[in-house]
């Protein structure tokens, strides 16, 4: 299956003032899993989200997402949504999560003291949808013939247990004895809500993971040790986790893809470095998703194309070339060079020619414009953004044609 479009976007974008005025009592980070019913901040995100899909379409930026606009933060929703999972809005940092864990280390440094978190307390149930609200208000606001360019977000399974302490993301009152009895739970709800959003017409999933690329990292991966868990095992558990409801997914016209990266906080902030190299070849072969999406903007942070090697055929990568991170925008050339550094890259791994290699691969930029509602890049305005988004639609277009 090729990637649905040439241009991608990761999904979050920049919130409008007076929905982050209706969102301004939920800001604090003790209420990152608060569920409310608000009807006036129910209604300003109908209105934000009924002008940020009319944005799109005019703009013919692809694919056409809510901009996550019903969300405090990109994971929020699914965990405090199914029965059996607690939040516990003030854990202590850093006794109760693991050691060295890179996000806690760095909220740690700005003098944060506690973080909140979902713990498993009982069995795991999945009774209603956390996201085909905010399916149908993306969808309400679009043609019928539109919904197939439509795309929704969710978090990655393994986001709660990753960060936690080792044998705390689920106590004895859950009736689960082991991590993979936990992640078999969490799998069966994952199904359930895949599905609801495929009943609903959702063609079109991405799951944000960028935890994993903490397996990219020494600091992780020092902690790892520290607390006596072996990393490689870890990871394998993260990626059978994913592949449980990969292995249910409700057709074969539903695009599945995974999004990684290395952090997007406020101000620009990414929590690790470090090239794909330690994953890419377990990721791209031992996962079942159909696209990943792979920030590659900075050398530095991210590495170079050299782990697209590891691509197998029939699988595709969307580039993350432009920096939501920084309001400098890049120059086209450049990211034509790169484009066909990737396309090496894949060519080389997969025995083929270049203009074979090309067909997957696409651009997007390296992640969300506003992973959380108060988290926009350095500087980042509406401008920008919408600017940066016609930059990666237009090098679509010179590469790989109109769409």
């Amino acid at each position: 299956m090729p990637p649905p479009h040439r241009m991608d976007h990761i999904g979050s974008l920049l919130r409008p003032k007076h929905l982050l005025n209706a969102r301004s009592s939920l800001s604090s980070p003790t209420n990152l899993y608060t569920l409310t019913a608000d009807p006036s901040l129910k209604a300003a995100e109908a209105s934000a989200i009924t002008s940020i899909v009319q944005e799109q379409l005019s703009r013919g930026i692809l694919p056409i997402t809510s901009g996550e606009f019903c969300r405090h933060i990109y994971y929020g929703g699914f965990f405090e949504t199914l029965t059996g999972m607690t939040p516990s809005p003030s854990l202590p940092i850093p006794d109760a999560f693991r050691s060295d864990f890179p996000t806690t280390v760095g909220l740690a440094a700005m003098g944060q003291t506690t973080r909140a978190a979902v713990i498993c307390t009982a069995p795991i149930e999945w009774r209603q949808s956390a996201y085909l609200e905010e399916w149908r208000l993306l969808t309400a606001s679009l043609p019928k013939d539109q919904w197939k360019n439509a795309k929704i977000t969710i978090p990655a399974p393994s986001y709660q247990h990753i960060q936690l302490r080792p044998g705390t993301a689920y106590t004895a009152s859950s009736g689960y004895t082991s991590d993979v009895e936990y992640f078999t739970a969490l799998a069966a709800a994952y199904t359930s809500e895949i599905q609801a959003l495929y009943d609903a017409g959702c063609r079109h999933i991405q799951v944000d993971d960028p935890h994993l690329t903490y397996f990219c990292s020494s600091l992780f991966l020092g902690g790892c040790e520290k607390d006596g868990v072996d990393s490689d095992a870890l990871l394998d558990l993260y990626l059978s986790a994913h592949n449980m409801f990969l292995a249910n997914r409700p057709g074969k016209d539903l695009h599945m893809g995974m999004h990684l990266c290395r952090g997007n906080m406020s101000g620009s902030t990414h929590w690790v470095s470090g090239s794909y190299d330690p994953i890419a070849e377990k990721l791209f072969n031992k996962t079942g998703y159909d696209t990943y999406y792979l920030e590659f903007d900075d050398v530095e942070r991210t590495g170079g194309f050299e782990p697209l090697k590891f691509l197998p055929q029939g699988q595709n990568v969307v580039m993350g070339l432009v920096s939501t991170k920084k309001v400098e925008m890049e120059e086209k050339s450049e990211l034509m060079q790169k484009i066909r550094e990737a396309a090496t890259a894949v060519a080389q791994g997969q025995g083929v020619g270049e203009g074979e290699a090309l067909k997957a691969l696409a651009i997007s930029p390296q992640c969300g414009f506003s992973s959380s509602s108060l988290a926009g890049g350095k500087n980042m305005t509406e401008e920008v953004m919408w600017e940066k988004l016609e930059l990666v639609r237009d090098v679509a277009r010179e590469v790989w044609g109109d769409f």
